[in-house]
């Protein structure tokens, strides 16, 4: 199902940290990847920086993505090198619409570090502007990576960003031979202690099911037979969490419908959290602008 796999990398510890776990989803997907390095000559960089210094810059990357090719050639995974100039996370897009890419892997965070990276940085870009999956992979994770995966949550709220996500959970697990596990989490957290309350909840409750029950008929009507469900309450970025450490998930498939800022997303505001505290790769699935 991913024929062509873009690794962008600047040759950081994070970077190479998952590089490995990039080369695992090519190989098992009988894929190429692509190993891109961007020479950082956005407008900002370019004000700290004199043209003597970005020849020194591409030729860094040149040796980056050498000695990345040279691990995945070693592995028998075919590999595209490239080094480009340009703003990071538009040459990355751009790369992959170029060269027809299925999925991205990339780390949460690279050289700049956590903060910077997520709060309106490389990764938050590519997520919100990239027609195909992003799989997103926390250097600082103290779980193994694992693929192909055995289990894949795809948490779901009824929304478009949520169809998405069941639609590509449904493919990867059909791929893979991985269980599906969905999840819905009743945000219990601003409800009083008054019958009103009492009765919202049972209202949540009822849609919950609901929703479940239409997710589990989808995966269901594709043939794919080995399906956990769950119905949660509480935070939902926490119960998503302690779902996946309960139930040794090894992936997380998340959609948007549109951009997200990472302060308002599905179920509450849950991704941003997800992806700082997440200890398994979170696969981000986006709706192309072109299906209008």
């Amino acid at each position: 199902m991913y024929d062509q796999i873009l690794f962008p990398t600047d040759g950081s510890e994070p970077a190479d940290s998952i590089l490995d776990y990039a080369l695992e989803i090519a190989a098992e997907h009988e894929a190429t990847i692509h190993i891109l390095n961007v020479a950082d000559t956005s407008q900002d960089n370019l004000t700290r920086i004199r043209g003597e210094v970005i020849d020194v810059l591409e030729q860094e990357g040149e040796q980056i993505v050498e000695n990345a090719a040279q691990r995945a050639t070693a592995q028998g995974v075919s590999v595209v090198p490239e080094v480009r100039q340009g703003d990071p996370s538009t040459s990355i897009v751009e790369y992959s619409d170029q060269s027809d890419t299925d999925l991205i892997v990339m780390p949460t965070h690279g050289r700049r570090g956590l903060k910077r990276f997520l709060l309106g940085s490389v990764t938050e870009r590519v997520i919100n502007t990239a027609e195909v999956p992003v799989v997103a992979v926390n250097p600082n994770r103290e779980r193994p990576l694992t693929y192909p995966c055995q289990d894949l949550l795809v948490p779901t709220d009824g929304s478009r960003g949520a169809e998405l996500a069941l639609t590509e959970g449904i493919a990867v697990a059909k791929a893979t031979g991985a269980t599906l596990h969905l999840l819905h989490v009743v945000e219990t957290g601003s409800l009083g202690p008054d019958a009103r309350s009492v009765l919202k909840e049972e209202e949540l409750t009822e849609r919950a099911n609901e929703i479940v029950t239409a997710a589990t008929e989808t995966a269901e009507a594709a043939s794919l037979e080995a399906i956990e469900t769950e119905i949660g309450f509480g935070v939902p970025s926490k119960e998503i969490r302690n779902y996946i450490e309960g139930n040794a998930v090894n992936l997380a498939i998340l959609g948007t419908h549109g951009e997200t800022d990472f302060s308002r997303y599905m179920m509450g505001g849950v991704s941003a959290k997800i992806v700082r505290t997440s200890p398994v790769p979170v696969m981000w699935v986006r709706e192309p602008e072109s299906s209008g």
